[in-house]
């Protein structure tokens, strides 16, 4: 799969003391798409850990646009962009659901690691899951 949405609602608890999300969050939420991204495709980061492959963030950018607030519905978009042996991105778009406003953008890079922390090739069922094989 290419691409999956997630719809969720702000916590109050995500928010500073004007009903503001904090910008601390915004990579929570691009984690919540890109986990179930994968499930969508039929695996999960549990049976791949079983496996004992890992993943790790090794590039994270976000582009702020308009701010989220507590109780706004949200979709976060998230998307597969390139990848390499051991390396995948994935892109993302935040945004209000009232108004289909984007509220934030941005990427990630992943890195497959093993048990070891030594980085190792992406293995081949989640590339055939995400349609990257």
């Amino acid at each position: 799969m290419d691409k999956h949405t997630v719809t969720f609602r702000v916590r109050y608890a995500e928010t500073d003391q004007s009903c503001v999300v904090h910008h601390s969050v915004y990579p929570v939420w691009f984690e919540m798409g890109r986990v179930e991204l994968l499930r969508s495709s039929g695996v999960t980061y549990t049976e791949l850990e079983r496996q004992g492959f890992f993943f790790v963030v090794v590039d994270l950018h976000v582009r702020y646009r308009q701010p989220a607030r507590f109780d706004d519905e949200l979709e976060v978009e998230t998307s597969r962009g390139n990848k390499t042996k051991v390396t995948l991105e994935h892109n993302y778009r935040i945004t209000r659901r009232s108004d289909g406003e984007l509220l934030a953008e941005g990427n990630t890079r992943i890195a497959c690691i093993n048990s070891k922390g030594r980085p190792c090739r992406i293995p081949q069922v989640m590339l055939e899951a995400i349609g990257a094989a």
